[in-house]
C-alpha cells in the first residue's frame, strides 16, 4: 500500500454514505469490501454492498425478487414503515408513493415500469436519435464558439453542461425560443442533493420546472397536432393502445433529463480529463477517430458516472451465496463491479483499446438498463470529436489544478454520482480550417 493511503481496516470503518473522505477516491474502499466478500453488509446503515460483477448482474436481472422502489434514494430517508416478515411486497406497494421520486421511471417495478418504459422507447426511437445526433454537431459548435474563445475554460460548466442541455432540449423538441431559459434554469437547479454525503434534502426543483413547462406543451399539441417532436410526445400511447395521462407523458420527458443530463456531463468530464492528461492518447484519438467509441466505453468502465443503484429485497434470498433477508436494501456498486478482476484484467488501469470494455455495467442491466445509453454515447463521441477538430492541443490548467503528478480535483459530494465539479482546460485552437 502506497504511503499516505489508508489501511483496509481504516477504510472499512468509514461510512461510505456520509464520509467526504471517500468522495475523491472511493476505489480502495470498494476493493477492500470485495476483497473480503463481493456481497457484504456495511455497518453504518445496514446496506448490503454488492461489489462483484456477477453478483450485481444477478440482482439487476431479478425484478421478481428485488424492487426498484429505492433505486435512487437507497437508505435515505428510509422506508416509511418497518419492513417485517418474509414477504414485504404488500408493504412496498402500500407505501411506495410515500418515497421520494416515486413517480420516476427508475423507481417503478413491473408491470407499471414495463408500460412506462415502453412509452419512453416510443419517444426515443432510432429514427429520432439519428435526427438528434445529426444536430449534435451544430450544437457542439454553438457551445464551442464561446468555450474556445479565451484559450482556457471550464469543461464542465462552459462546455459539457450547456452542450448536453441543448441536446436534450433538441431531443424533446422544446421550441427554440424557450431553450435559453430551459438551459439557464436547469443549470442552476441540477447537480443538487440526491445522494449527498451531508444532510441535504432531495432536490426536486429541476423536475418541478420540467413538469411546469411540459404540461402546457403536451396539452397544446393534443389540441393542435403538428409535425414536430412534441406532437409525437403528446400522441404516443402505451403498448395496449391506451392514451397516457398528460402527467405520465411529462414524467417520461422529465426522466430523459433527470436520468441522462447530469451523468453525461460527468462522463464528458472524465473523458476530457483523460485526454488532457495523456498527450500520447490525445495524439492517437486525433489521428484515429475510430478509436473514440471504445475510449468512451473504457471511460464508462473506469469512471462510472453512477457509482451504484439500489434495490430492496422483497423476500429472503441469496446473492453470491450470501443470505439476504427480506427488507434488505442492496447497493449494486457499478463502479466496483466494473473493476472486478474476475472480468477485467488489470482493472484499475485505463486501457482505451481494452477488448471487453463495453461489458461494463455503467448503464445498469436488465429491465432497468438506461434507455438513454445510445444518446449518452453519441453525445460523448460527438463532443470529444468536435473539440479535437477545433483544437491542436488540450492541456490541464496547472494554475487551477496544479502540476502533473500533484493535481487537485474536486468531485461531486454524493454517494451516487461520480464526477468532477470543475475541469479547467487550456487549448491551442486549430484555426478556422477546422470549421
Amino acid at each position: 500500500m502506497r504511503k499516505g493511503r489508508r489501511s483496509v481496516k481504516d477504510l472499512e470503518a468509514l461510512d461510505f454514505f456520509r464520509d467526504d473522505a471517500l468522495v475523491a477516491d472511493p476505489y480502495p474502499y470498494f476493493e477492500a469490501l470485495r476483497g473480503k466478500c463481493p456481497v457484504q453488509r456495511e455497518p453504518h446503515h445496514g446496506v448490503m454492498m454488492v461489489t462483484g460483477y456477477d453478483e450485481a448482474l444477478q440482482v439487476y436481472n431479478d425484478t421478481d425478487t428485488f424492487s426498484s422502489c429505492v433505486s435512487v434514494t437507497g437508505p435515505f430517508p428510509g422506508f416509511p414503515v418497518p419492513l417485517e416478515g418474509d414477504d414485504v411486497s404488500e408493504l412496498i406497494e402500500r407505501h411506495r408513493d410515500e418515497l421520494p421520486l416515486s413517480d420516476q421511471l427508475p423507481t417503478l417495478d413491473p408491470p407499471l415500469h414495463t408500460a412506462h418504459r415502453a412509452l419512453l422507447m416510443r419517444l426515443i426511437t432510432p429514427k429520432r436519435l439519428k435526427e438528434n445526433e445529426a444536430s449534435m454537431w451544430r450544437l457542439a459548435d454553438r457551445v464551442l464558439d464561446d468555450f474556445l474563445a479565451g484559450g482556457e475554460g471550464d469543461a464542465i460548466d462552459d462546455f459539457a453542461g450547456p452542450f448536453t442541455l441543448l441536446v436534450i432540449a433538441d431531443l424533446l423538441g422544446m421550441p427554440e425560443q424557450d431553450r435559453d431559459e430551459f438551459a439557464r434554469t436547469l443549470r442552476s437547479t441540477s447537480g443538487g442533493g440526491i445522494g449527498g454525503t451531508g444532510e441535504e434534502t432531495l432536490a426536486h426543483s429541476p423536475l418541478e420546472f420540467l413538469y411546469e413547462r411540459f404540461v402546457p406543451y403536451i396539452e397544446d399539441r393534443r389540441r393542435d397536432p403538428r409535425d414536430d417532436v412534441l406532437t409525437g410526445l403528446a400522441t404516443a400511447t402505451f403498448p395496449d393502445g391506451s392514451v397516457p395521462d398528460v402527467e405520465d407523458v411529462v414524467r417520461v420527458a422529465a426522466n430523459v433529463f433527470a436520468a441522462g443530463q447530469e451523468t453525461t456531463v460527468r462522463l464528458l468530464g472524465a473523458a476530457l480529463k483523460q485526454i488532457a492528461e495523456d498527450p500520447a492518447l490525445q495524439r492517437t484519438l486525433r489521428s484515429e477517430r475510430d478509436r473514440i467509441s471504445n475510449f468512451v466505453e473504457e471511460t464508462l468502465r473506469v469512471e462510472s458516472p453512477i457509482k451504484g443503484d439500489f434495490r430492496l429485497a422483497r423476500v429472503p434470498t441469496t446473492v453470491g451465496g450470501v443470505d439476504i433477508p427480506a427488507g434488505t436494501i442492496l447497493m449494486l456498486v457499478n463502479a466496483a463491479a466494473n473493476r472486478d478482476p474476475r472480468h477485467f484484467d488489470d482493472p484499475a488501469a485505463f486501457d482505451p483499446a481494452r477488448k471487453n470494455a463495453r461489458r461494463h455495467i455503467a448503464f445498469g442491466r436488465g429491465a432497468h438498463t438506461c434507455p438513454g445509453a445510445p444518446l449518452a454515447r453519441a453525445e460523448a463521441r460527438v463532443g470529444i470529436e468536435r473539440l479535437l477538430d477545433r483544437t491542436a492541443d488540450i492541456r490541464i490548467s496547472e494554475r487551477r489544478h496544479g502540476p502533473a503528478g500533484d493535481r487537485r480535483f474536486r468531485y461531486v459530494p454524493t454517494h451516487i454520482l461520480r464526477g468532477l465539479t470543475h475541469l479547467t482546460l487550456e487549448f491551442t485552437p486549430a484555426g478556422d480550417e477546422a470549421r
